[in-house]
């Protein structure tokens, strides 16, 4: 079996090796933003090239009507659930607006496979939840999807991270290099970062190896 095309979100029959080729795919695509790919190295607000927009907000989009912006998360969960049923999976899927950016959310029973090691499987299935809503109305969408409260999660995790990273560097006056994030991971360290005094954060390096680096102000 396959994921939803893009082009038609109604499941259709294939392979499992496809489905599985196609996640893999899209994931090597980028950070699939917060969440398509943008650098902390910029000027707040601003994208540089290469980093995921996690890491830069869209002021377009956050300007968008708020009906357009529901109707994006419409779209993005008719697709959401059609993956669903191809996979033969349960879940209950929420659309709404959230700080300026369409949302889906995703909770059930055992919807782990929809995650991935690190959210990798979610940052794939985003993206081409994404396409989806590009297809029918023409623009990029700055969707974020959430299967199981996995991004609530991990980003009370990262931010314990960044306190850590904060620490280290007022106590020894020297930067800290974290290990590689995804876009979304790295954006949830610079929130944390740029609401501290004393210190400052920037990407560096090449994905999937882009990492931040804390350092004093």
């Amino acid at each position: 079996m396959t994921v939803p095309s893009v082009e038609d979100p109604p499941p259709g029959g294939a392979d499992p090796a496809e489905r599985d080729a196609a996640a893999a795919g899209s994931t090597a695509s980028g950070d699939t933003a917060d969440e398509g790919p943008a650098s902390a190295d910029a000027p707040a607000g601003e994208a540089a090239p290469g980093e995921a927009p996690e890491e830069a907000e869209a002021p377009d989009q956050d300007a968008a009507d708020p009906e357009e912006l529901f109707q994006q998360s419409e779209i993005a969960a008719d697709y959401v659930e059609g993956l669903l049923d191809v996979l033969d999976m349960d879940g209950d899927i929420d659309e709404l607006v959230s700080n300026g950016r369409p949302m889906v959310e995703v909770v059930g029973g055992d919807l782990q496979s929809l995650v991935g090691q690190r959210g990798a499987t979610l940052e794939a299935i985003q993206e081409l939840a994404r396409l989806a809503v590009f297809r029918q109305t023409g623009y990029p969408s700055r969707l974020l999807l959430d299967v199981g409260g996995y991004r609530t999660t991990r980003r009370n995790e990262l931010a314990a991270v960044a306190r850590n990273a904060i620490e280290r560097v007022k106590e020894h006056g020297q930067p800290v290099r974290l290990d590689p994030m995804s876009a979304f991971e790295r954006k949830c360290v610079h929130d944390v970062i740029n609401a501290t005094e004393g210190v400052v954060s920037e990407s560096e390096g090449e994905e999937p190896n882009r990492r931040i680096m804390v350092r004093p102000e």
